[in-house]
């Protein structure tokens, strides 16, 4: 094959240096937010009131911000609190929900987390933030767990209070590289031009080189930009450079993906058989039906995603859920990788919460957690179990515990599995050249 490129990255992952003091409350004052304006939300429907055999969590997600927005997440965890309190509780205890929108924002965010210690959560589970860098720490100095983060930045997968259910955006690039090796030629990369998407190509290789395919054509594109036609043009030139194996795209730009793909749809004419691909969190169900479904740019599309697909049966205990406590609301979306997490999250927390005989705090969920407890998830990922360091901490990943992918296809503008069960990637991130 011709026209490909070696490219390297820089970026070198950073490991946690942050002290934690397990237990402590954060010195000053604790800001409270009393409206969604100011960053936080109480749920309702969800409480019953305060009293010892009450546990209080917090889940948050942006929301109304016209970026990447999630309100399906802390909407399913009001859902699901009514629905675990209506059949008594967890392990007779009863399930108290605060929310909080996060805005996309840092200060919102940090925010979140001090309502979170004010309110004595005993974990915040189920969540979506961008800046992890700025709630981390409140977190980590009361000693909070962070369940089920969506693993969209690498301090949740360093920080020991961190207890991600999937393998985010290192899983998913390497187990997209290791599709691609088979299936396309040249292969473009349109990433951040940011330090978080200077991770972005070596994480890609790993899974090319893997399967003996040469290195990504890495395009940086500004991350906020409103139009990628010059990175379009680069890209599609670059995957059209053997003519006898058409290559790949793979737009990775997170909420810009779609202004990317609206410039692709425009460009692509002249190169009819280069094909697109990319990853959860860049692509969902949603943006395949805003970008024109089966006759959109998607079509045809692989999509490496962390579960399986949303048709499959083991989500029926979820869809279960939705239907008795929030059959009419349109923010929860069963196909929804963050809806999904939020189902894996609170599946985790309601097991440690069983596995402890007295009290349940944040030092005992920790603690637990820590322990060497086993969770299941009903076949959704594999068992979990989280170390500190753990198979990947020598590539900068210690809590990174579930390295499994699954392949998604676009077939008629919708999202299906185009391969049976999962592909584990972890000695391809150990090979990964960060």
């Amino acid at each position: 094959m011709t026209g490909r490129r070696q490219t390297r990255s820089t970026f070198h992952p950073r490991l946690l240096t942050r002290p934690v003091r397990a237990g402590a409350l954060i010195a000053g004052t604790l800001l409270a937010c009393a409206s969604l304006t100011t960053g936080c939300g109480v749920v309702t429907g969800a409480t019953g009131g305060s009293g010892d055999d009450t546990i209080t969590v917090m889940t948050w997600a942006p929301e109304d911000t016209g970026a990447t927005d999630k309100p399906g997440m802390p909407a399913f965890a009001e859902a699901y609190a009514r629905w675990i309190n209506s059949r008594g509780g967890i392990d007779g205890r009863r399930l108290s929900v605060l929310t909080c929108n996060e805005q996309n924002d840092a200060t919102a965010a940090a925010r979140c987390a001090r309502r979170a210690v004010e309110e004595k959560a005993v974990a915040v589970v189920g969540s979506y933030s961008q800046h992890a860098d700025t709630f981390l720490p409140t977190l980590e100095t009361a000693g909070i767990p962070y369940i089920g983060g969506y693993g969209i930045t690498n301090d949740e997968f360093t920080s020991p209070l961190s207890y991600p259910v999937n393998g985010g955006q290192p899983a998913l690039l390497a187990g997209l590289g290791r599709t691609l090796a088979d299936s396309c030629g040249p292969v473009a990369l349109i990433r951040p031009d940011t330090i978080a998407g200077d991770q972005l190509p070596p994480l890609l290789d790993s899974g090319l080189k893997a399967g003996g395919h040469d290195a990504v054509g890495d395009q940086r594109a500004a991350e906020a930009a409103t139009s990628y036609e010059g990175q379009t043009k680069q890209a599609l030139e670059h995957a059209a450079a053997d003519a006898e194996e058409p290559g790949c795209v793979v737009p990775a730009l997170g909420d810009r993906t779609g202004t990317f793909m609206d410039s692709f749809r425009r460009a692509r004419g002249d190169y009819p058989e280069v094909r697109t691909a990319t990853v959860l969190g860049s692509v969902d169900q949603s943006a395949i039906d805003a970008s024109g479904g089966a006759s959109g740019p998607y079509e045809g599309s692989y999509v490496t995603g962390w579960y399986p697909a949303a048709s499959d049966a083991r989500w029926d205990a979820m869809k279960e859920v939705i239907k008795e406590e929030a059959f009419g609301d349109n923010r929860i979306d069963a196909a929804d990788a963050g809806v999904q997490t939020t189902w894996i999250a609170y599946t985790v927390f309601r097991q440690v919460v069983e596995s402890l005989d007295g009290e349940v705090t944040a030092d005992t969920v920790s603690g637990a957690l820590d322990g060497g407890l086993k969770v299941t998830t009903g076949d959704l990922t594999p068992t979990l179990r989280w170390r500190f360091q753990d198979e990947l901490a020598a590539v900068g990943f210690p809590r990174l515990v579930n390295a499994n992918v699954t392949l998604q296809v676009v077939e008629k503008g919708r999202l299906v599995a185009a391969r049976e069960g999962f592909t584990d990637v972890t000695q391809t991130l150990r090979d990964a050249d960060l």
